[in-house]
């Protein structure tokens, strides 16, 4: 007997290197040689082919937070902020949570290769029947019954259903942790965005508030000629008016400050106000890299976590049209029970109360083919679903990070012009202001000056602010991170 079970687990074994279904290939496309093709400054980009990869598994990818990047931002209260996001972050927790269930399922679906042990007992008060038991008195025909025993079945994969299941829940795992890197990117940076407007809301507020201030000292000016009586009330009403609109600015820019640091707050796992002591006093914009190296469509692919999601979901998608097609081929078990059946307790495991059974089963649904090939279609169209939304992840990676360069390239630009503008205008401010006050022009001059300087000054505030926030998103399109660094750990809620 033993034998036999040996010879049936061996050419188990020997059959079990064939897996129906088809195998994962990562598809093919043809991406751009170069990323930047929307710069008109750059030569003109050729088509190639090239592999659209995405990395597979969580270990070789990039974590979502990356520390060259902030360092290079220089503001060490916001590399804080996105770490204590990143340890804090409530979406985060959600998407931990989906891969530790994941991670779960993955650790369910390899059992399903071992073979399933468990151990029963049982003792029963048991009468016969007179007719179980003819000729014997009623009260012999009472009695116990005590059992016990261990069994174990074992699906022979001879086909891969069972290892096709594994492979589809391990690239399922996979795009979870992919999931998270991604959900990762996104919280890192909406804080750094985040921290942008504040700072960039500041910068306005306090153009603002210096602009009225200005105004207020053309007024005083204004009031004080038409109390010597070398003014008129229309002077004083247009430089009222003026003052009064520049005023108007403060309130709503204000309650942008306040908006941005509860946003921080809450993405950080805090309550609204708990960073408004830290974050109210103001400090300068983050400083820009003076340049952003995109790499290449190939490195940049690698590093995009929602397109390593999309292959792993359409390898999962692959995996489960081998499971639906093992089902129209045989499925073979074998079965095992050794134990013990007595009378009496003190007789259960004696040598003559031996139980055993080994079996082997066959359960095959050829006569069911018609569903079997109705799930197997319906894996099919799963695949090419997935197909179609990973190509469709390629295409929005590859625009994203193109919108990206062209947007943080030409607010790079703007901002130059807006600087100069800005310089030149509050000159042209104080000027005007000191031939007002030495007579050689009027007052509609200097107003005339003082609103070009806030506009000027507004816009040029307003544009660092842009500009800066198109490298936080050319962070996040690049999947945050720069080619070439390779992160030592995750840093989500201290683990992995």
């Amino acid at each position: 007997m033993v034998s036999r079970f040996a010879i049936t687990a061996l050419a188990a074994a020997l059959l079990s290197a064939c897996a129906v279904g088809p195998d994962h290939v990562r598809p093919h496309m043809a991406v751009p040689e170069r990323l930047g093709a929307g710069d008109a400054a750059a030569p003109p980009t050729a088509g190639v082919a090239a592999d659209a990869t995405a990395a597979a598994t969580a270990a070789n990818a990039p974590a979502a937070f990356d520390d060259a990047f902030l360092q290079g931002l220089g503001d060490p209260l916001l590399a804080q902020l996105v770490d204590e996001a990143l340890h804090a972050n409530h979406d985060l927790r959600i998407a931990l949570s989906r891969l530790d269930r994941a991670d779960a399922l993955l650790r369910g679906a390899r059992l399903d290769a071992l073979p399933a042990v468990t151990a029963s007992g049982e003792v029963a008060d048991v009468r016969s029947s007179a007719a179980q038991a003819p000729g014997v008195a009623r009260a012999d025909r009472d009695g116990e019954q005590w059992s016990a025993g261990i069994s174990a079945g074992w699906e022979l994969d001879l086909f891969g259903r069972v290892r096709r299941g594994i492979e589809a829940g391990r690239a399922e795992a996979g795009a979870s942790a992919a999931d998270l890197r991604a959900l990762q990117v996104v919280v890192a940076g909406e804080v750094a965005g985040t921290y942008v407007q504040l700072r960039g809301a500041q910068e306005r507020l306090r153009v603002a508030r210096a602009n009225r201030d200005n105004q207020q000292r053309t007024l005083d000016l204004v009031e004080a000629r038409l109390a010597a009586g070398a003014g008129t009330e229309f002077d004083s009403a247009r430089a009222r008016a003026q003052l009064e609109t520049t005023a108007a600015r403060i309130p709503a820019l204000d309650a942008q400050v306040q908006v941005a640091m509860h946003r921080l707050a809450v993405l950080t796992g805090r309550d609204p106000g708990a960073l408004v002591a830290v974050l109210a006093p103001q400090r300068p914009l983050p400083v820009l890299p003076p340049r952003i190296d995109p790499g290449t469509p190939g490195a940049l692919l690698r590093l995009r976590p929602d397109v390593a999601a999309a292959e792993a979901r359409l390898h999962a998608a692959t995996a489960r049209i081998g499971v639906a097609a093992a089902d129209l081929f045989p499925r073979f078990s074998l079965g095992g029970l050794i134990g013990s059946q007595a009378v009496d307790a003190s007789a259960l495991f004696e040598r003559d109360s031996e139980t055993r059974i080994v079996a082997l089963g066959i359960d095959w649904s050829f006569l069911d083919v018609g569903r079997v090939r109705a799930r197997i279609g319906a894996a099919n169209a799963q695949a090419e679903g997935e197909l179609a939304r990973y190509q469709q992840s390629v295409l929005l990676a590859l625009e994203d990070t193109e919108n990206a360069l062209v947007r943080h390239a030409r607010t790079r630009s703007e901002d130059a012009h807006l600087e100069r503008a800005a310089i030149e205008a509050a000159q042209a401010a104080q000027l005007a202001r000191a031939r007002f006050e030495a007579g050689a022009s009027g007052l509609l001059d200097v107003l005339d000056a003082e609103r070009v300087q806030l506009q000027a000054q507004d816009a040029f505030a307003d544009g660092r602010t842009r500009s800066a926030s198109s490298a936080v998103a050319l962070y996040r399109a690049l999947a945050g991170g720069w080619p070439g660094r390779v992160p030592e750990r995750e840093r989500i809620a201290g683990r992995r």
